[in-house]
């Protein structure tokens, strides 16, 4: 399907829309409020259609002018003027449209679930998860969003075994969904006595976050266990069987959480993580699915993927699926440049969709 068929498409659908909602005989009923609310998503695409559409008769109306052999000189030199400066609008008109009529993923809108792990390199993993686990809480102050620690076991000389945390805010999921992979960090740990460059690593996993009605869970599948915290001591160690382990048996997936003092509240937060866990595993399935022989250019998001190394000698954080580095380090660190290396993938993905559209 062609552009010119998706706006025609567009247009149709706007059109039914609004006269089943005019004759409809039940306003407030399920099918009525998803009526509305598939107009209003719909409403914002008709506008920039009929802006593009506007325009397109604007530039044939200029052309037509333009070679006018009745026409006046002066008025043939300002039509051509006019058709020049509209003609540049227009590959942005066109643009902006084409974007709006990308398919929609349904769990970008979501909050989401972030979870860091160390991975091999000992006790400098461990450091790098904990730096990596608050870089996203700064970014995530920066963006206005709320950064909920859901779970966070310390090594106790500063180094994070495992954390995780619930984001909510506006369009969270659109824009951390392609950290999930593999974070490579090469540098001289502090231990180093020799001065060497050591190359460890961490795992982030990015969930979009799930409503019990999104996955469906029976209680029978599930074995919850209670233990005492434990740790290095501090704000994340009680004296209290209050930590909750949930293994969904179906799956093998086991979330835990020990974070609160109350046993209720580590039971909430890991059934969050839970949901979260299963619903991403619904969705990858559905999406291997519908798109297993189409290549994705900005990479699966596997767990197992090397997607970023982070190097510290030299200052440069590497995103190996797009070849992007830049060399400002300090700053991604601290959450104030990560846009740099967020917003290039979402336009890589954005192309990748729109040659789809061709």
């Amino acid at each position: 399907m062609n552009l010119e068929q998706n706006l025609d498409r567009v247009l149709s659908r706007f059109d039914e829309l609004q006269a089943q909602i005019a004759g409809h005989s039940e306003p407030g009923s399920a099918e009525y409020t998803g009526m509305l609310k598939e107009l209003s998503e719909i409403t914002p695409v008709v506008d920039a259609v009929e802006g593009l559409r506007a325009a397109q008769k604007e530039a044939h109306d200029l052309s037509e002018m333009m070679v006018d052999p009745e026409g006046d000189p002066e008025m043939k030199a300002l039509a051509e003027e006019e058709f020049m400066a509209l003609k540049d609008r227009l590959s942005d008109i066109e643009q902006e449209v084409k974007l709006l009529l990308l398919p929609k993923d349904e769990a970008d809108a979501r909050n989401a679930i972030l979870e860091v792990r160390a991975g091999t390199g000992g006790e400098e993993a461990a450091l790098f998860a904990a730096e990596l686990f608050a870089m996203y809480q700064r970014y995530a102050t920066a963006h206005g969003w709320a950064f909920e620690v859901l779970n966070y076991s310390d090594t106790g000389i500063g180094g994070c075994k495992e954390a995780s945390a619930a984001i909510s805010g506006r369009n969270v999921f659109a824009m951390l969904k392609f950290e999930s992979g593999v974070h490579r960090v090469q540098r001289v740990p502090v231990t180093e006595s020799g001065g060497r460059i050591h190359t460890s690593a961490a795992t982030v996993a990015v969930l979009p976050e799930a409503q019990e009605i999104d996955v469906d869970i029976d209680p029978k599948d599930l074995r919850i266990d209670t233990y005492r915290s434990q740790g290095a001591g501090g704000q994340h160690v009680n004296t209290t069987d209050s930590a909750v382990r949930i293994t969904h048996l179906p799956s093998g997936v086991v979330v835990q959480c020990q974070d609160e003092k109350s046993q209720h509240k580590n039971k909430a937060k890991a059934m969050k993580v839970l949901l979260a866990r299963l619903y991403d595993h619904k969705r990858q399935e559905q999406a291997e699915n519908l798109a297993a022989d189409r290549k994705n250019q900005v990479g699966s998001g596997d767990r197992s993927e090397r997607i970023r190394t982070y190097n510290f000698p030299q200052g440069r954080v590497t995103d190996h699926r797009i070849n992007l580095t830049l060399y400002k380090l300090d700053r991604v660190m601290t959450g104030e440049v990560l846009d740099e290396v967020i917003e290039p993938l979402i336009a890589e993905e954005q192309a990748a969709k729109l040659a789809e559209l061709q």
